[in-house]
């Protein structure tokens, strides 16, 4: 008997898959420039990303649309109806709102 740890044997443990969060790997770069411009938005706003939604939307969008992931609604994805899909109408760094107000 093994106390605090794990028995060696699993028996009758049969894994599944998650039902979301496991898609295809985007093996050849197909959304590649929506994900660094989601990245680089974070890290320009310090791992926040409200700021970021729209890249966030935007990258989605092209992984339903490229077949790398099920299509799903917006609202299953924690997006709102009314959200924008355009990068470019959103903020994307701090330093570009800091100006906004001066």
């Amino acid at each position: 008997m093994s106390f605090g740890r794990p028995p060696s044997i699993n028996v009758g443990f049969k894994p599944l898959p998650p039902d979301r969060g496991a898609f295809p790997l985007d093996h050849d770069g197909e959304c590649k420039e929506q994900m660094k411009l989601y990245m680089t938005c974070l890290r320009s706003n310090s791992g926040t990303s409200t700021p970021c939604r729209p890249m966030s939307q935007n990258y989605l969008d092209c992984r339903m649309n490229k077949g790398l992931m099920e299509r799903d609604e917006w609202k299953n994805l924690g997006f709102e109806t009314n959200e924008t899909k355009d990068p470019e109408q959103a903020p994307s760094t701090q330093s570009e709102s800091n100006s906004a107000r001066e």
